[in-house]
């Protein structure tokens, strides 16, 4: 059998134990590390005599990569005994570790996220590598999991409820070494992997008798348990915060988080790991957490790992037109990533002011940026980003002036609806046109739309995916269609949250429907971000362009509420301190009251239910229609795009997994989309593509 633990011992009779996986890249949380742990220890308990103490490291990159997601995201509710039974004994592995009577240190030379924090747990002392690349945390609520192998448990007991939740477990925060030692999980650093070592075996020699804190005579937990009236006291504003985070959107890992901490700190030890593991269990074969893995694990890594040769041509110089806010942000994201930056705007104050944003962020990025309303300073640019005012002719004059000093250069424009086969008519080689649309703020927001227009080549595309990599973004690619992806399916959310409103429906209810689907911001405040005046002008155009192709424009009903808040109202959002919110300060104050007399407000006669599933079935179905139609050319860049482009709520796995997951799957989204479209309209008519009866699924 396969043995995943390597054994070495030394004169001080110290135990070194190497995690390390044969054939794997990382050390996973899987059967054969669990039969490798509980072997280990057996000898461990046997030898023990001979033992002055153990060392835990790993010979990977990593300390220990956490659960096999490859195995839970497979589980379902008829595995809930398994589950259990087998965390249970992963468990009861690492406690014998704990109680061995022996001092054991981790020593961390690499990233330990989730299951391999909470192997770090189980030893005495924790050494960790003082390198600002490697992560320490718990993870796993971002899956919609919970730490199942002690680490609710261990974290609570050593910082306390409080500072376990709000530090460590519930937002699922990754922290550098320096701040994990601040934050009390690693108890010292190290310079480098032999000193970390040395650290181990001189910590071991100076603490024989070492044990868990909580493992001693007279232990408390801090702060105290939920008995103690400071933390009884508390508990409740603690409750208050996760309802305001969770908006009462179906994400259960936060509040089994909690409820694992609370309950588990009024028992003891065994029966603490016991809740835990009931926790973990119900969310591990659950359906929420197998989407989000499936979206935000696998289908994050199909969109990053597409192959884009070794025969790239370096990327050295970026010139960003347009220092606005997107283009001063797309330069910040460049010169972040070490590129030497040119910001070329109209004039050189504007440049200057668009630099200011990397200033604020990053001297070593804004020491890389060169301000200038000179042309020629393009010239030796590896790649030209376009992010100019949305209008094709301007844009067009960009890319002549462009090509003049910079004739080599990949040319790639930031739009985020026009059309890029209809740009690249203002470009001389148009197979070395694309279209790359970042997401605002760009220094947070991990996504990059690829567009691929009509003639662009293989090697540009390559070229493309080599940017975003090169920029640590996660790719999607999508051929060429007005609005792409992104744009054109948050359209249909927009419209359908303003649509609600022409039909009398209080602003209030639909900001809560939308807060209670799951979406990150209700649908009227991102309405009010983006400027209401960005989606007439993308409508203007695009009934336009339909007309002139010769077909007939329907107007949405969202048009004429839009068109009256601008024009009746003067209220274009937050830019002009006034849309469908007030503003105060530049900040959200409360919805403006003048709604319920401009579209009425009294309309309680919609199911609340049918308000959430409006806005996830547009989405959905228009997503469906873009796969249709070759826009998008795989269920992963949907699913990833959805999620982390446009807000669509993790808990579905993205817009293409809710077809599939909705209760009676595909049939019976089908049959609620009929029942919505007799209702509210024939956007909601399925796509024809759903009714085939041998497509089962589009992974």
């Amino acid at each position: 059998m396969v043995s995943t633990i390597r054994w070495e011992s030394g004169e001080d009779g110290v135990v070194l134990l190497t995690l390390d996986h044969p054939g794997r890249s990382a050390n996973v949380m899987n059967d054969e590390f669990a039969r490798s742990l509980a072997e280990t220890v057996d000898r461990l308990e046997a030898e023990r005599d001979r033992i002055t103490g153990v060392i835990v490291t790993s010979a990977k990159k990593t300390f220990f990569a956490g659960g096999d997601l490859e195995s839970l995201v497979r589980l379902t509710p008829d595995d809930a005994e398994r589950t259990f039974t087998g965390t249970r004994a992963l468990k009861r592995s690492v406690r014998r570790l704990e109680t061995l009577g022996r001092p054991v240190v981790a020593a961390i030379g690499g990233s330990a996220l989730g299951g391999g924090l909470e192997i770090a747990l189980g030893c005495h002392h924790r050494i960790a590598v003082d390198d600002p690349t490697i992560e320490i945390g718990f993870p796993e609520v971002t899956l919609g999991l919970l730490p199942g192998c002690g680490g609710v448990v261990r974290t609570v007991r050593l910082l306390g409820v409080s500072d376990a939740l709000v530090n460590w477990l519930v937002r699922g925060q990754r922290r550098r070494p320096q701040d994990a030692l601040e934050h009390g999980l690693i108890d010292e650093l190290a310079a480098d992997g032999p000193a970390m070592v040395d650290a181990a075996r001189a910590w071991i020699a100076a603490n024989p008798d070492a044990a868990q804190r909580y493992d001693r005579k007279g232990y408390r937990i801090p702060g105290g348990t939920p008995a103690s009236p400071g933390l009884a006291a508390q508990l409740p504003a603690m409750a208050a915060v996760l309802r305001k985070q969770l908006k009462g959107a179906p994400y259960p890992a936060p509040r089994d988080i909690v409820a694992a901490a609370v309950e588990g700190a009024q028992v003891d030890l065994d029966a603490a790991f016991t809740i835990e593991g009931r926790y973990f269990t119900g969310l591990a074969t659950g359906r929420i957490a197998k989407n989000m893995i499936g979206a935000l694990f696998f289908d994050v890594q199909a969109a990053g790992s597409r192959d884009i040769g070794d025969d790239l041509p370096p990327l050295r110089k970026v010139a960003v037109v347009g220092a606005g806010m997107m283009g001063a942000a797309i330069a910040y994201v460049c010169a972040r990533a070490g590129l030497d930056v040119v910001l070329k705007d109209v004039t050189l104050e504007g440049a200057r002011r668009g630099a200011e944003y990397a200033r604020s962020r990053s001297a070593a990025a804004f020491s890389r940026i060169r301000p200038t309303a000179e042309l020629a300073d393009l010239a030796g640019a590896d790649l030209v980003i376009e992010a100019v005012f949305e209008d094709p002719a301007l844009k067009q004059k960009v890319y002549a002036e462009i090509e003049q000093v910079a004739p080599d250069a990949l040319i790639a424009s930031n739009t985020s609806t026009l059309p890029i086969t209809l740009l690249a008519e203002g470009v001389s080689r148009p197979e070395e046109f694309v279209g790359l649309h970042f997401f605002s703020p760009v220094d947070r927001m991990p996504l990059i739309e690829v567009i691929r227009g009509k003639r662009t080549g293989d090697a540009t595309l390559r070229r493309a995916l080599g940017v975003a990599r090169r920029l640590r973004k996660t790719p999607i690619v999508v051929n060429d269609s007005r609005g792409f992806f992104t744009s054109r399916v948050i359209g249909t959310f927009t419209n359908e949250g303003v649509a609600m409103l022409a039909e009398g429906i209080p602003a209030a209810t639909i900001e809560q429907a939308s807060s209670q689907a799951g979406y990150p911001a209700p649908v009227l405040a991102l309405m009010d971000e983006l400027t209401l005046t960005l989606p007439r002008r993308i409508r203007q155009e695009t009934a336009a362009a339909v007309v002139a192709a010769g077909g007939d424009w329907t107007p949405h009903a969202a048009d004429a509420v839009i068109d009256r808040m601008i024009d009746e109202f003067g209220r274009v959002g937050r830019s002009g301190g006034a849309g469908f919110y007030e503003y105060r300060d530049g900040r959200r104050a409360r919805l403006w009251p003048g709604l319920r007399d401009a579209f009425g407000g009294t309309n309680s006669g919609v199911p609340f239910e049918d308000l959430k599933e409006r806005m996830l079935f547009i989405e959905a179905i228009e997503s469906v229609r873009c796969l249709d139609e070759g826009v998008l050319t795989s269920a992963a860049d949907a699913n990833v795009g959805s999620i982390l482009g446009i807000g669509y709520p993790a808990w579905t796995g993205g817009v293409l997994r809710y077809v599939e997951q909705y209760e009676g799957g595909r049939p019976g989204f089908v049959a609620r989309a009929r029942e919505l479209a007799a209702r509210y309209g024939d956007r909601f008519t399925p796509p024809e593509s759903l009714l085939l009866p041998g497509r089962t699924s589009w992974r």
